[in-house]
């Protein structure tokens, strides 16, 4: 049987071949599966479902937090040409259904857990596995599971080879922070060439051990921390429990990763937890912060413990999905530390943009990769910031069943249109927010609400912010660690408590004199005329950005 090239099943059958005996997918602390063993629960995943009517084509879903289990479905899926599904855990019910009805699925293989969550019932007409042990809600305890006696069928081997790399493999469904969920049909050769262009930026081998953070349902980790690394036969390690910061630092301990994927706000909870207190404990060296060699040299030594933290063999931390906090990045630049940024979509096939660890270009998120072609279309004339359209063999083949909101992204050519606005210095490109959220000033100024975020979000108590316009004047929405500030502020401590007309004024005062400070740093056009506390975390993406559209 030959295979296509650019398929997901030839990469996944020559690793299995290359790297049989090297362990694959693990979780912490349990025995790793390896390829060979990967390969033959693939198999048969394959051909229970086959034997369930599915054909080259039909979807198949999976929505369950990140195993080994996952891993296989998503391989025997592909493999015999049918189109994955894969589903954030995060969904609500309601989103669960809508996404199972529109994208026609056939076959849902789902967690105990979320299952559970939704109270043991979702309105799914077709077959329901418990992806935990491959049991059928009907008989959830069976100690046989329903592909442990299967036998591979050859015609079930046949329909790989039948495989196009323009064939849909998989559809990606975004939670997207401006409006509602859309699925991103990528192709096998989307998938494929991504990961050999990544190679180019980083290299990855069979002595890497990754461990995975963030969902398998997402683009970011679902290219580049599953099938990028089975690309190179490393092995992956998962997390069975709920990734609480105390979880995390024990995985780290007990894993030693090689290689870790991170969204910002993981990085940066780790420095405002555990290295800046440490920095700023010392009263003398916290006012010697701001000189800048003494600045470098105890981030340096932080760096330093910052790797112990991560295991001790860290050699590479990529981070993405939105914007790295500038303080955090400024700590990870002079503590030499092995980071990287970048910048990618759905729609992309996830990066697009990357720099080598080492020739990270401060709050860039790098160049462009092989074979990428990009324009900066319509650019302000003094600020050189336009709209980033890139065409290349990653983008998506369109949005399923939404042939003109396909058309209104991928134009002539295959130029899709990514509704980030950045500019390009010396061949680096620097985001700048989205065209949707841009605030027109009221001389024609074009004022990003991100950056006046990034400002605000480095301020004294500030956990997250949503910069707007409303009626004319930018506004922001700021939620604030009230507990921190109480420490210091008695009227936050007892604003929990007593809404008194006193306390209220007393914390509108404070905003009001945050508001000054915040002003200070912005220009005299991006000046916010007002701060407004919220009570509770902002909903957010898997990535954690802000759905900007349910709290404007």
């Amino acid at each position: 049987m030959e295979l296509h090239e650019y398929t997901l099943p030839a990469l996944f059958d020559i690793s299995i071949e290359k790297f049989a005996t090297r362990p694959a997918v693990s979780f912490v602390d349990q025995a790793a599966i390896t390829y060979a063993k990967l390969g033959e629960q693939k198999e048969k995943i394959s051909t229970f479902l086959y034997n369930e009517g599915i054909r080259p084509g039909d979807k198949v879903a999976i929505i369950s937090e990140n195993s080994p289990n996952w891993v296989a479905c998503f391989w025997a899926i592909t493999g015999i040409g049918a189109v994955v599904v894969p589903l954030l855990p995060d969904f609500s019910k309601t989103e669960i259904e809508n996404i199972l009805k529109h994208s026609d699925a056939k076959v849902l293989f789902i967690s105990r857990r979320i299952y559970k969550r939704h109270e043991g019932h979702l309105n799914f007409d077709g077959v329901l596995i418990f992806l935990d042990n491959f049991t059928t809600i009907d008989n959830p305890d069976s100690t046989d599971n329903l592909i442990d006696n299967i036998q591979f069928d050859d015609k079930v081997k046949d329909l790989a080879s039948k495989i196009n790399p323009e064939d849909v493999a998989s559809i990606i469904y975004t939670s997207g922070t401006t409006g509602r969920s859309k699925g991103v049909m990528l192709t096998h050769e989307n998938l494929t060439y991504e990961v050999e262009k990544v190679l180019l930026v980083q290299d990855v081998n069979e002595a890497d051990i990754f461990l995975s953070l963030l969902p398998l349902s997402h683009v970011y980790e679902n290219v580049l921390g599953m099938i990028l690394p089975i690309r190179q036969g490393a092995s992956v390690i998962y997390i069975s429990k709920p990734p609480t910061p105390s979880v995390l630092v024990a995985a780290m301990g007990k894993v030693r990763p090689t290689m870790i994927l991170m969204v910002p706000l993981i990085i940066e909870k780790i420095y405002q937890n555990r290295i800046y207190p440490e920095l700023t404990k010392n009263k003398i060296l916290k006012g010697a912060l701001h000189i800048w060699p003494i600045n470098v040299w105890l981030n340096n030594i932080a760096g330093k413990k910052l790797k112990q933290a991560l295991g001790g063999r860290i050699r590479f931390l990529g981070v993405g999905g939105a914007a790295l906090n500038p303080q955090t990045e400024r700590f990870l630049r002079d503590a030499r530390f092995p980071y990287s940024c970048g910048f990618g979509l759905t729609e992309t096939s996830s990066l697009i943009f990357a720099s080598k660890v080492g020739k990270v270009k401060f709050r860039s998120v790098g160049k462009p990769l092989d074979g990428l072609s990009y324009r900066i279309i319509k650019p302000d004339k003094h600020t050189r910031i336009g709209e980033v359209v890139v065409r290349w063999k990653g983008n998506m083949k369109g949005y399923y069943k939404e042939p003109e909101m396909t058309a209104s992204v991928l134009t002539d050519g295959n130029w899709f249109h990514t509704g980030d606005l950045a500019e390009m210095i010396n061949g680096n490109m620097y985001l700048k927010g989205r065209s949707k959220t841009m605030i027109l000033g009221p001389s024609g100024e074009n004022i990003y609400p991100e950056e006046i975020e990034s400002v605000l979000n480095r301020m004294e108590g500030v956990v997250e912010s949503l910069v707007f316009e409303k009626k004319g004047k930018i506004v922001a929405k700021v939620y604030m660690n009230t507990e921190d500030l109480a420490r210091k502020y008695s009227f936050f401590k007892d604003a929990a408590t007593y809404h008194s007309a006193e306390i209220h004024q007393k914390i509108n005062h404070y905003l009001t004199d945050m508001c000054k400070q915040l002003n200070a740093h912005l220009n005299r056009f991006s000046q916010v005329a007002k701060l407004e506390l919220v009570n509770k975390p902002f909903e957010k993406t898997a990535t954690h950005k802000i759905k900007r559209h349910l709290h404007l």
